[in-house]
């Protein structure tokens, strides 16, 4: 019998999703993928330049309230205060309303691309900011472009999720996001590009040129449409370079090669100290006094100090002195260069108690900012040594900047793009070559210590580091347990020849993991090994497996990274390795063969084209 259509038949709820998986499928027919990344990294890019514009602000608006008062020739007590409450405000942001640490952007962002098919979650997106500007703006002595790097990066990874995009198209969003950050926040384009490639360690195809270039360009035209078009850094070359000055400048960039490496090491070590104070309470506490203490003593190392950075970079050393203790001795040479020294060496302990402390902000500005100090301090030190004529001092200005790409390069293992960010964010183009000199022979030195940067040496301790190595980046992305192969027959040491025999007819395997009754793996049997026994009956009842097991030429145990695990195919010669866990237990094998098909269908979606 025919059903009658009711009015309840015809009003059949239409899920919310509809419209827009019919918008996806519009897409996927009229819009080629080539083309919709790049206009989707126009819109990545823009949001990102949006995004740095509105952190610089809030970090501007919080500091200039909260200092525009202060005495600058004096000690300012409220310095021992701010500092405190903004890690404070930060922390228990962070805490109870985001519910996961957001600190150490960039490690966070490269964290994603390795082992996150490049997802981020869509808080990502603003709790950098404000964590970030509590921070820095009541005096936290961090930088604000690792959050900016991360809320970028975040951007990117939400809107391509959004599209269903594949991991290695999202891979590239990711990276214009953290490009049109960095173009964003510093006004400078080809330096977001260089970070990609160098400190992300994106491989830059033909491909992925054109979406990198368009969001970083969009990010920069942001900045440029708000905040003018004047740069970072003002910076005013009026005393020349001379080519007779070329050893010094080698001589910077192998002290600020040793400076790199000083901040790089003691920064891990201090903020693994902190680590290891398991109540956050007592992690504040530690943090916020030690901070206070030192931005009390040492104003420059308020916040980002960029403001110090513009002065130096044009020659004013004696501002480093305002709103400080030391004010009345800001004409003492001897008093110059111990604070200058001071301001870089403690740095590094103010950005590693800002973090540990709870606060939210990167060691981007820091580098700079100890680069700078690194440039005026050798400047001056020869100046008064004797070793310079007098009428021809090395210029404190130039080599300022020079100190900052040196130490830049150094810090992050990025030496095109310490070069163009430093160039780009002063105007500093008639320094070029001193520059390159500075940040190549920096990056030698440290690279001599240390092969990973600040922000990749976390994860390349745990072997998750991508890298532009294609083997290893892609071992990287294979994980242990989608090629543990578990199929495999187990045998016992007290098995007999004949009930060896009948396994082997019952399997389609040619290796049999022999274990003991605990489960622990305590050799292998191949096939090979006796086929010239298990053809003799009369050996069924005596023989037993004990006596012909074999010891496997290696061990894998769970967990192990994929490039360890070749390197012990490689050593043994083998084409099988058993897996066992932590106590010894067998788990199951490991084969060259099932890693080769992985690692073919990895590296088919691992770079983008």
């Amino acid at each position: 019998m025919a059903r009658h259509t009711t009015t309840a038949d015809k009003k059949q709820p239409v899920e919310p999703a509809n419209w827009w998986l019919r918008l996806l499928a519009w897409r996927e027919r009229h819009v080629p993928d080539k083309t919709f990344v790049v206009i989707l990294a126009l819109i990545v890019g823009t949001a990102a330049g949006l995004a740095a514009v509105l952190l610089k602000t809030l970090i501007a608006l919080i500091a200039g309230f909260l200092t525009s008062r202060f005495n600058s020739e004096q000690g300012n007590l409220l310095y021992l205060v701010f500092p405190a409450i903004g890690i404070l405000l930060a922390s228990l942001y962070v805490y109870y309303i985001a519910r996961e640490p957001i600190s150490h952007g960039v490690t966070r962002v490269l964290y994603a691309l390795a082992l996150k098919k490049s997802r981020l979650k869509i808080h990502n997106m603003y709790s950098s900011l404000i964590a970030s500007s509590l921070t820095i703006g009541f005096g936290g002595s961090v930088g604000a472009e690792g959050p900016i790097v991360f809320t970028g990066a975040a951007i990117g990874s939400n809107l391509g999720q959004a599209f269903k995009l594949t991991p290695q198209t999202l891979a590239m969003l990711v990276a214009c996001g953290a490009a049109a950050g960095i173009a964003g926040i510093f006004k400078a384009p080809i330096a977001g590009m260089l970070f990609t490639v160098e400190v992300l360690m994106l491989d830059l195809t033909a491909g992925a040129a054109i979406p990198l270039i368009v969001a970083s360009v969009a990010g920069a035209t942001v900045a440029y449409v708000f905040t003018g078009y004047n740069v970072e850094f003002f910076f005013s070359q009026s005393e020349p370079f001379y080519a007779s000055r070329i050893p010094f400048v080698i001589l910077l960039g192998v002290f600020c090669g040793f400076v790199s490496l000083y901040f790089i090491t003691l920064i891990d070590r201090i903020e693994n100290r902190f680590k290891r104070l398991r109540n956050r309470w007592v992690r504040f506490a530690v943090g916020g006094l030690t901070l206070s203490l030192l931005i009390y003593l040492m104003p420059p190392l308020y916040g980002e100090g960029y403001h110090n950075i513009t002065q130096l970079i044009n020659g004013d050393v004696t501002s480093i002195f305002n709103n400080s203790l030391f004010y009345p001795y800001r004409d003492n040479t001897l008093a110059v260069l111990l604070f200058l020294f001071a301001l870089g060496a403690f740095k590094v302990f103010a950005t590693a108690a800002t973090n540990g402390g709870g606060g939210v902000g990167g060691t981007f500005a820091p580098s700079l900012f100890v680069g700078v100090m690194t440039g005026v301090f050798f400047a001056f030190l020869f100046n008064n040594l004797g070793f310079i004529d007098p009428e021809t001092p090395l210029s404190i200005k130039n080599f300022a900047l020079m100190g900052m790409a040196g130490v830049m390069a150094g810090v992050m293992h990025a030496p095109l793009m310490a070069i163009f960010l430093t160039a780009e964010m002063t105007g500093g183009y008639e320094l070029f070559l001193p520059l390159l000199i500075v940040s190549a022979s920096s990056y030698a030195i440290c690279r001599i210590f240390t092969p990973y940067g600040i922000y990749s040496r976390r994860l390349a301790k745990r072997g998750e580091l991508l890298t532009h190595q294609k083997d290893r980046s892609v071992l990287t992305l294979l994980k242990m347990d989608s090629v543990i192969e578990k199929d495999f027959s187990i045998v016992h040491p007290d098995m007999s020849l004949k009930d060896m025999v009948d396994t082997i007819a019952h399997s389609h395997r040619n290796l049999f993991p022999v274990t003991d009754d605990n489960g622990k793996l305590v050799g292998v049997v191949q096939l090979d090994d006796i086929r010239n026994i298990m053809f003799r009956p009369d050996l069924y009842r005596r023989m037993q497996v004990e006596r012909f097991m074999a010891r496997p030429p290696a061990k894998v145990i769970v967990g192990t990274p994929m490039e360890q695990v070749m390197k012990t195919f490689d050593s043994t010669g083998a084409w099988n390795l058993p897996v066992i866990d932590e106590e010894g237990s067998y788990v199951g094998f490991v084969s060259k063969s099932k890693i080769f098909n992985s690692y073919r269908q990895v590296l088919k979606h691992y770079t983008y084209d």
